[in-house]
């Protein structure tokens, strides 16, 4: 009890950071070539033209798909995950690694130890008994021994979810293996979720995102044509992989997020489970309102964590009170993270609006240029609403004594949900 107490103090203590203040944001509008271009410049991420994106929605649509393309692989396949519990789903993805081990690929696969912690042994014994690399990320103990100098990057967390077959197809989005990303996502305890699956030149940028935390993990640089051949256009959408490393100086996502609101002239629809956003963002998505952009968010209205729930909550009032409109998901948990702007341009990954997604966390967001693929995401959130309930200005305003209590205890820790 002592050593966990211990642990809980150092990791608040050494893992507070916030992202750098924005003071001025440029005026540029979605669509336009300066706009790609300031896109580019703060996330580091090209845009790359003739790529194909699926979207995905839920375990219905999400792991048939990825079963099938582990079961093709022919060379290698590299696979990070935050979470990864016990259940049939699990069994199946690992056997379907280790078939792949056994036939001569090569598996490399990296999971979080704060959000894996929970992975049966008996899947990593199949996994390492078929041949497959099986690491994790910033672990701070081996053996039962805790070693102090690793605590200072335990709470830098890999959020990110990345799956490539053979260099070329990707999937990526805000799954996690758990019997919870499972069904249609309308049923309560199987969670509502959005996925890609991606082919064509930007799934080369997915491995490199694979690639980094490989590295920091083993030691180990992987490349050459196996990991990284050469991708041939299949498609027509603009597409771009943003990741941040937060511990790295970086906070990509949160710049892309902060341009991409600021440049919406018709519509913003966000949705995301864990909304917290900070001032800079809050008065960003109310002056977008303020000039008649029709700006719309979808959070959970079933809880998986109270102080989270309570803290995303705590932040509707100056939104509804600037002609934002917040809706509440109600068919199940609500996990999916995406943004549509003016129909044109979307963003499907990994990362929350909240201060531990931007500024502690690794993510990774597909963004796609493309009204196709824009306009798809504006009818699933159409559908999305039908079940779910507006939140008004007078219902938060009236939140009982008991959540107001539960804000107020949130207020301390509320840098790092």
């Amino acid at each position: 009890m002592r050593r966990s107490i211990s642990l809980i103090t150092i990791l608040f203590l050494v893992g507070c950071a916030k992202v750098l203040a924005v003071r001025n944001i440029p005026q540029v509008t979605v669509g336009d070539a300066s706009f790609f271009r300031t896109i580019e410049a703060h996330t580091g991420a090209p845009i790359v033209d003739g790529n194909r994106i699926e979207v995905l929605l839920n375990g219905d649509q999400t792991f048939p798909r990825m079963l099938r393309d582990i079961k093709s692989a022919k060379a290698t396949i590299t696979f990070a995950q935050y979470l990864y519990e016990d259940g049939s789903i699990a069994h199946e993805l690992a056997q379907a690694f280790a078939e792949r081990c056994r036939a001569g690929v090569e598996a490399n696969i990296l999971l979080d130890r704060h959000g894996s912690g929970r992975v049966p042994a008996e899947i990593i014994r199949t996994l390492k008994d078929a041949g497959c690399n099986v690491e994790y990320f910033r672990q701070v103990e081996a053996d039962g021994i805790i070693f102090p100098w690793r605590l200072l990057r335990y709470n830098y967390r890999s959020h990110r979810r990345v799956l490539v077959v053979d260099g070329r197809i990707g999937f990526t989005g805000g799954y996690g293996i758990s019997e919870a990303w499972t069904g249609n996502g309308r049923m309560l305890e199987h969670w509502r979720d959005t996925n890609v699956r991606i082919e064509g030149p930007v799934v080369s940028f997915l491995q490199t995102a694979f690639a980094e935390s490989w590295l920091e993990t083993t030691g180990i640089a992987i490349g050459g044509d196996d990991y990284l051949p050469h991708l041939d256009n299949v498609g027509s959408v603009r597409a771009q992989i943003v990741k941040s490393s937060p511990l790295g100086g970086s906070f990509q996502n949160y710049m892309l997020f902060l341009l991409s609101i600021n440049s919406a002239k018709k519509t913003i629809l966000i949705t995301n489970p864990y909304f917290i956003p900070d001032e800079v963002m809050t008065d960003a998505l109310v002056k977008a309102a303020g000039r008649g952009v029709r700006v719309a968010i979808l959070t959970p209205g079933t809880i998986d964590n109270r102080f989270t729930y309570t803290a995303s909550r705590s932040h509707y009032g100056p939104l509804l009170l600037g002609g934002v409109e917040v809706f509440e998901y109600k068919a199940a948990f609500m996990h999916a993270k995406t943004i549509v702007v003016d129909g044109v341009w979307a963003t499907i990954g990994s990362t929350n609006i909240d201060n531990r997604s931007f500024a502690l966390n690794q993510e990774i967001n597909l963004t796609v240029h493309d009204s196709t693929v824009a306009r798809h995401l504006e009818e699933v959130f159409r559908e999305d609403l039908k079940y779910s309930e507006p939140v008004t200005y007078e219902q938060w305003r009236s939140r009982g004594i008991f959540e107001r209590v539960f804000e107020f205890f949130s207020f301390p820790i509320r840098e790092q949900l």
